[in-house]
């Protein structure tokens, strides 16, 4: 009898400190080698740089969907499969588009670059602005005509990341409106130091297109035409010459492709809630070579999260929650937030019942000891619970400190609505972002696996899955900030 209660305690004492344990994260489970090994299998060359829209992306989502089966997750997809496609279109324009100024035959692509796919078809006069800035353009007669103007920086921030690259966007955006309302036709930039750096970079992208999906850039836009023109061939458009453009734009579909799996929850209630974890796959394929490279492998964006959501559902799998996690490796992210904006608006389990996202983008580069939590200060928080269990995580063992500016809505980046937390929150779902923020290797071919930080990437991950452990098992889920609203 003595043997028997002696055998009984012991056996409820081993249930108490198994209870006990059950309350804790398992941050045992999350090895540094297992995110160096999927890193450097995930941001390979071989993937090409695993840009939306290609058989490349289909070739990494296999190997994802093969990684998270391995992981532990179920397939959380559609028809029983680790795979949610959906549609995203692609807008480029033709090489028979022609452009003659005067008596002079230009070739796409190489005398003149197209800002964005339009079809126009335009007979007409040039009209030569020089060094205008915008509010000069009244005093000229620009209905049915085409501007053409020299670019200008003055008015226009530099203090962001890939400038150079961005410079004819933001040209653009300084005179377009204006050229507009005052009924042109068209408009042609003249390079400036500036944009004549950046041709080599946006050639690939105007080339390339712009792509869309459902309720984005589904459609070409009605915008009236917007050129580039090499400074050496000003002569071409300075004594007003006549305009005969022809742009032909012509639309595909294809497809792509969010990776989902899950690993359900133990508590009778709460196991039919979600915690959603989310990352992207894609990044930016072939481009532009710099230091002699073609490939943007996307190491830190984003394979960074990638592999730590990996490393977070092994640790899932050897010790449960009481919520159901759900991870969503996003597609088409580059193109736009594709694959966030169609789950968030077509999700795999009931809207209702997605607690709340926790998004990572770029998590294995710079301080150790710093990061980001975007959505976690105002006007960007939409959650006071999700953003304390966040902050308690984060007190209780990483201990960043952290880069508040760059949520703020005056960061000339405005990373907050650069990420696939992003759909979440407009669809009224608590939602944050982590992130060690940008670096100068950022969307260029030296993103790769031998430049992550893997002391940084392990504390970032311990640090999401700190968190989503909270939300994953705390009673209450976090609710969402009254009257809520986002506004860029």
């Amino acid at each position: 009898m003595k043997q028997y209660i002696v055998f009984a305690f012991s056996f409820l004492m081993i249930g108490a400190v198994s209870a006990q344990s059950y309350k804790k994260p398992l941050v045992s489970a999350i090895k540094e080698k297992d995110l160096k090994q999927d890193m450097y299998e995930l941001a390979a060359d071989e993937f090409w740089g695993r840009e939306a829209g290609t058989l490349d992306e289909l070739k990494v989502s296999m190997w994802l969907a093969n990684k998270a089966k391995e992981a532990g997750m179920q397939p959380a997809g559609d028809n029983g499969t680790y795979f949610q496609f959906f549609d995203m279109y692609r807008h480029q324009i033709i090489p028979q588009s022609t452009l003659k100024l005067g008596n002079q035959s230009l070739k796409i692509w190489d005398d003149f670059l197209v800002a964005e796919p339009v079809n126009a078809q335009i007979e007409g006069d040039v009209v030569y602005a020089g060094n205008a800035e915008p509010e000069d353009l009244a005093k000229l007669n620009l209905k049915g005509k085409v501007l053409a103007v020299n670019a200008s920086d003055k008015n226009i921030s530099k203090d962001m990341t890939l400038f150079v690259r961005r410079y004819p966007g933001f040209v653009r955006a300084k005179y377009y409106e204006t050229a507009v309302s005052l009924g042109a036709k068209g408009i042609i930039f003249i390079t400036d130091d500036i944009s004549e750096k950046s041709w080599i970079e946006v050639w690939h992208q105007m080339t390339r297109g712009t792509y869309g999906g459902e309720g984005l850039r589904e459609k070409i836009t009605n915008n009236i035409p917007v050129l580039w023109l090499k400074r050496e061939n000003v002569n071409w458009v300075k004594n007003n010459p006549k305009i005969s453009l022809n742009l032909i734009t012509e639309s595909y579909k294809y497809p792509s492709v969010n990776i989902i799996g899950k690993i359900e929850g133990t508590d009778p209630k709460l196991k039919d809630e979600y915690v959603l974890i989310s990352g992207h796959q894609d990044h930016d394929g072939i481009r532009h070579p710099v230091k002699n490279d073609t490939i943007y492998n996307g190491a830190d964006d984003n394979a960074s999260t990638c592999v730590a959501m990996l490393a977070m559902a092994r640790s899932y799998k050897a010790q449960p929650s009481k919520r159901s996690i759900l991870f969503v490796f996003h597609g088409a992210e580059e193109r736009g937030l594709l694959g966030s904006r169609w789950h968030a608006t077509h999700p795999v389990v009931p809207k209702e019942k997605i607690v709340a996202v926790l998004n990572g983008d770029m998590i294995g580069r710079n301080d150790n000891n710093e990061a980001a939590l975007l959505g976690g200060n105002a006007p960007h928080k939409n959650s006071e619970e999700l953003v304390k269990m966040a902050e308690d995580a984060n007190n209780e063992s990483t201990k960043f400190t952290y880069l508040k500016d760059w949520d703020s809505p005056n960061h000339s980046e405005y990373f907050y609505f650069r990420s696939d937390h992003l759909p979440y929150a407009l669809q009224g779902i608590p939602a944050i972002f982590f992130t060690s923020v940008l670096h100068d290797q950022y969307h260029t071919p030296q993103d790769e696996s031998e430049n992550i930080n893997f002391k940084k990437l392990y504390k970032m991950t311990e640090w999401m899955y700190r968190t989503s452990w909270k939300v994953a098992n705390e009673k209450d889920r976090p609710t969402v900030i009254k009257n809520f609203t986002l506004e860029r």
